[in-house]
Parts: C-alpha cells; structure tokens; sequence
C-alpha cells in the first residue's frame, strides 16, 4: 500500500469502528470455528477507492474497510501461542494509509462462578507468573462449563477502541437475529490486548 499523507480522518467515530469490526466478525465467521487469530487493517474506504478501486463495491457507504493480512503462523498450545502473538504485536507496525487495525483470536470463556476454580490453579504458583499463567490457562480449557467464543478487539489511530465477544453456542440464534451475529462488548473487556494493539498504530512507519 503505498504512502498517502493525511489519509487518516479525525472524525472517524466509534460506530465506524463498531461497524468495522462486525464486518471482520462476519468474515471469520464464514470461515466457521477452530480458525488461528486473524490481522486486519483498517482502511478509509473512501481512500481505497481512490487507491484501489477495485476492492470497493460502488454502493459501499462504510467509513472503513478490514483488509486481512496474511494467516499468522502461531503455536497449536494455547500458552505458547499467546506468547507469539504478545511478540507480534510488539514487533508490528503500520503504514501511514492504515487508519487502524483489529485482532480477531478464538479464546475460552467461564462462568463467573469458576474463578475459585482458577483461584485454586494458580494460587500457589504466584511466585512464577508464567507457570501461574499456564495453570489457569489449563484449568480453563479443563473446567466442564468451559464455553469457545471468539475475541475481536479493533483500534483506530485517532483514540477510539473496540472489543467485542461472539460466544459460540450463540450460533443458533442468528435467524432470530436476522442473520445477524449477536456480538456483546463490555468497558472491561481485553484491556491489556487493546493497549497492546493500539500500540502497533503509534510505531507506524510511512512506506
């Protein structure tokens, strides 16, 4: 992609980003479950129409357009895998015609009610955050009430971010839904992997 001055907009909004990220939600889910994390640029529709006409449908009004990047190459085990993807992240960056970018990785959810469970894991490995780490990383995948969603996170250069949750046993109500994915988000979610995600946008390099 080559190098456009000021192609970044100011007043692209949260909904933009909100908008976005169901689009790469929608994708990945065509693509069914049991998929490795996923990178996608956020780009000015506006600007890949001027740059690359081709990738834009006439009748697109959305103010950005997810372009995934090439299939990450990551570890099968849940431990190692997030340990290349925090080293990912912190080696990547961006060129000044990206106006964000979004993360979209499978990930295991539990009840509130099991985090005794969790607590008993990695209690007495506190000394060893790793091992910590991978107790209740472990216990998670192990616990009966242990439920596969997928984690899309989205972070535009100008501030605004993004993270939402498609719980996979929420499949079947689409059609109640209209087709529509039921995506949920809260203020607490993924807060670390938002940082880290933004923090690719401020390395950006103009190339």
């Amino acid at each position: 992609m080559g190098n456009n001055e000021g192609v970044t907009d100011a007043s692209l909004s949260q909904d933009a980003l909100g908008r976005a990220l169901r689009e790469v939600a929608e994708f990945v889910d065509d693509g069914g479950w049991e998929q490795p994390p996923m990178l996608f640029a956020l780009v000015s529709t506006a600007v890949l129409a001027q740059t690359d006409p081709g990738l834009v449908d006439e009748y697109d009004d959305s103010e950005l357009s997810p372009i995934a990047q090439e299939q990450l190459e990551l570890s099968d085990d849940p431990q190692t895998q997030a340990q290349e993807l925090e080293h990912l992240l912190a080696t990547t960056s961006w060129p000044s015609a990206v106006a964000g970018c979004a993360l979209v990785q499978e990930i295991i959810v539990l009840p509130p009610q099991a985090s005794d469970d969790l607590d008993e894991a990695f209690e007495p490995l506190l000394a060893d955050p790793e091992a910590a780490d991978a107790a209740a990383r472990e216990t998670a995948h192990r616990h009966p009430e242990r439920q596969r969603a997928r984690l899309l996170v989205g972070a535009l250069r100008d501030g605004p971010r993004l993270a939402l949750l498609h719980l996979r046993d929420d499949d079947s109500d689409a059609d109640a839904l209209g087709g529509r994915l039921d995506l949920r988000s809260h203020p607490d979610l993924a807060p670390g992997l938002l940082e880290a995600l933004a923090a690719t946008l401020d390395a950006g390099e103009d190339f």
